[in-house]
């Protein structure tokens, strides 16, 4: 027994372990162990017991053969896709914390495997045997091999979605012995365990709920539910069967515009209500980027640029790897409906002295009470009753991680501070500040130059500024200006503002109820900051009109991407219109900041291919929200009819 010694990883000394060539059973419990070295060798080893530790790996158990009872209960950052990895690696495994796996242990072994391999094989069938000539070189068996594990593991989709990893491990593995097999060459594979990205941990499901769940996600590639993007008759791009993909054409009426090239990557159909395949009514609302933890310890180059995205609408909360289409994780809530989701990273007290940051998801929506998930712990830790009517967004403070902006139904706009939760997730919360609108408040957004005295907000009935310094006794407060846009036949303050964000430190973009446009307006030179009084008339001071859809619809929301000086926004026919304003951005922010006289058309309008589900068209298609990750990378389409569309710049 090595129980409570407060053990890290590097205490097991190789050495010293491999030297107990008879020990059959080992207790580690209530240690602070990250992982298992690789060559502890204790070959007789029959029962292990590692609960309450820190473990992010369980592939490493692999050396002990002949274990028959594990435990690792309490280590937060397993979950059950590691439950089938040790189930797997681990033959003689009879008892997994406690439980008796005999019956899953058949299935996980033989008939998942089974499966597997005859996907793979089936798609190296297809898609790749005739690539490989009759006399090949080894350069062209590692070309070829790298492009079909990568094809592969992105493609196979089997089982439910909480245990995607594990699927992805299996099958690199099958399709690494099948080309050993095939080609009759012994392919390098690493025999160091993967570090784990924490955003690729799955929700934590009892092995019964993982078999009855039913597979969410509708992909182009998913031989159930067939989702078949239809020529434009306008695009002269050719579809093959093996590339379903094709690339939108540039709408452009500048000379000076680039084509943005970006190609339809993956359509997915995660938030259904009751996971009901024939669900193309509900609706979604918010996704936002995960924010990338300076850990350093990820491989994979594309994921130190945020890959991971997370999307609400309906019932749902679904974490979302954008470059496979896989979705890691999904919350529920059945008598919810969720309309606005906002990250923040908290430095938390896991254990004694011992700080890390981890990622916060807050989720809000028609309940009024905003949900707080720890997701590298698939623990949603708390709640807090916000508001008594609907909350219609929420989002972070840059500066102070904590607090919270819940904008709501009520005419209402919150500050909360959610504070930090300790090592047992005890945590409390306090609401700072409450500010009034006159009308129900639509899109927030927090001044870049200044997010810690003034909040912007776009309302039902106009657009309005307040001062949010928390210095000032008062906590209650009315707005401090309201803005005047070009009406039809002056300038007016009544009218729904329901797209509004930031595109530099200065540059708001907003959206009215005035169709087919889009305004920049200047905010140092729109708000007066030395006047005195509240509820002030501001004119707002334009800098550029951007040309949109005539469409009335509203709540079609903009979004910006300031490294790139992007402006996004959808339509009511499910294309997303791209401004790269570059070429204006530095003549706006001169003092003598001119006025762009004509309209900005869009760089390019990404047309929704026409996809087929089942061979019939879904119905009417309004993008509700599109959302850039803050490197442009990849594009999230939100729609009316419950279909998450990724886009990925070539």
């Amino acid at each position: 027994s090595l129980s409570k010694l407060q053990l890290k990883t590097g205490d097991l000394d190789p050495r010293l372990f491999s030297r107990l060539r008879h020990l059959q059973k080992l207790d580690l419990s209530d240690n602070l162990l990250d992982k298992f070295p690789n060559s502890l060798t204790l070959p007789d080893l029959r029962v292990l017991n590692c609960n309450n530790n820190k473990l992010e790996d369980v592939t490493a158990l692999k050396q002990f053969p002949l274990l028959e009872e594990l435990t690792y209960e309490n280590n937060v950052y397993l979950t059950l896709n590691d439950d089938y990895k040790v189930i797997f690696l681990l033959q003689n495994l009879r008892l997994l914390n406690g439980k008796d796996i005999t019956k899953l242990a058949n299935h996980v072994r033989h008939v998942n495997s089974r499966k597997l391999t005859s996907k793979v094989t089936a798609h190296w069938e297809k898609f790749f045997r005739d690539q490989l000539p009759e006399k090949y070189t080894a350069e062209q068996v590692m070309s070829i091999k790298n492009n079909f594990l990568k094809s592969v593991q992105t493609n196979v989709v089997y089982g439910p979605s909480s245990l995607s990893e594990f699927t992805r491990w299996r099958v690199k593995m099958i399709a690494e012995e099948f080309l050993a097999q095939s080609l009759g060459v012994e392919l390098n594979s690493d025999t160091e365990p993967e570090e784990k990205d924490e955003n690729e941990e799955e929700s934590t499901e009892s092995p019964r709920e993982a078999a009855e769940d039913v597979a969410q996600v509708v992909h182009i590639y998913d031989p159930l539910v067939t989702v078949t993007p239809v020529k434009r008759k306008r695009n002269h791009s050719k579809s093959s069967p093996g590339n379903k993909r094709s690339k939108t054409q540039a709408n452009t009426k500048e000379k000076a515009a680039e084509d943005v090239s970006a190609e339809p990557l993956h359509f997915l159909q995660c938030h259904s209500k009751g996971n009901s395949r024939e669900d193309f009514k509900t609706q979604l609302w918010s996704c936002v980027f995960e924010p990338v933890l300076d850990s350093g310890a990820r491989k994979d180059p594309i994921v130190s640029s945020s890959r991971t995205v997370a999307t609400c609408g309906g019932e749902s909360v679904c974490l979302i790897d954008c470059e496979t289409g896989t979705v890691l994780k999904k919350y529920k809530v059945a008598t919810e409906e969720f309309f606005s989701v906002a990250w923040t990273t908290l430095t938390m007290v896991i254990s004694d002295s011992h700080k890390k940051a981890h990622n916060i998801l807050a989720a809000a929506g028609r309940r009024g009470i905003v949900k707080l998930i720890h997701v590298a712990a698939d623990f949603c830790y708390g709640e807090i009753k916000a508001h008594k009517k609907p909350i219609a967004t929420i989002c972070f403070s840059p500066t102070q991680e904590t607090h919270l902006f819940t904008a709501s139904y009520d005419k209402r706009i919150a500050l909360w501070d959610i504070g930090i939760p300790d090592c047992d997730y005890n945590f409390k919360s306090s609401q700072l500040l409450v500010l009034e609108t006159a009308s129900i408040p639509l899109r927030i957004a927090l001044v870049p130059t200044c997010p810690e005295q003034y909040l912007l907000a776009g309302c039902e009935n106009g657009c309005f500024a307040w001062n949010i310094k928390l210095d000032k006794g008062q906590k209650s407060r009315p707005f401090e200006a309201i803005f005047q846009f070009p009406g039809e036949e002056s300038m007016t303050t009544s009218h729904r503002v329901d797209g509004l964000a930031f595109l530099n430190d200065d540059v708001v973009v907003s959206k009215s109820s005035k169709p087919g446009c889009i305004y920049l307006w200047s905010w140092s030179k729109s708000f007066d900051a030395k006047g005195k009084g509240c509820q002030r008339t501001m004119s707002a001071v334009i800098l550029a009109e951007l040309e949109w859809s005539t469409t009335d619809m509203s709540y079609l929301t903009l979004s910006t991407c300031p490294a790139k000086e992007y402006v996004f926004c959808g339509d009511e026919k499910g294309s997303v219109w791209m401004y790269n304003l570059s070429n204006y951005t530095t003549a706006w922010g001169s003092p003598k900041g001119k006025r762009s006289e004509r309209r900005i058309s869009p760089t390019q309008i990404l047309q929704w291919p026409e996809l087929r589900v089942n061979g019939e068209q879904p119905p009417e298609i309004l993008v509700n929200n599109v959302v850039a990750d803050p490197a442009f990378s990849y594009l999230v389409v939100l729609t009316s009819v419950n279909i998450t569309a990724i886009w990925k710049k070539s």
